[in-house]
């Protein structure tokens, strides 16, 4: 193997971790915008009222 060769090939290799260590970033970014939608459909954390109309959740009367 001349020395050309050599570097092609170690300049590839670099490349590729290159390429994997930016995959592995997006995947991860991906799994984590789809961890927050899946909690916001869900409704995890504390429940909000905001989307509602006026006097829906508010103190209901039982004792008559």
């Amino acid at each position: 193997m001349d020395m050309m060769s050599m570097v092609t090939s170690l300049l590839a290799a670099k490349s590729g971790g290159v390429q994997m260590q930016v995959a592995a970033t997006i995947m991860k970014s991906n799994a984590d915008a789809e961890k927050f939608a899946v909690q916001t459909l869900l409704g995890a954390g504390a429940s909000s009222l905001a989307n509602v109309g006026a006097g829906v959740g508010g103190n209901l009367d039982i004792s008559a």
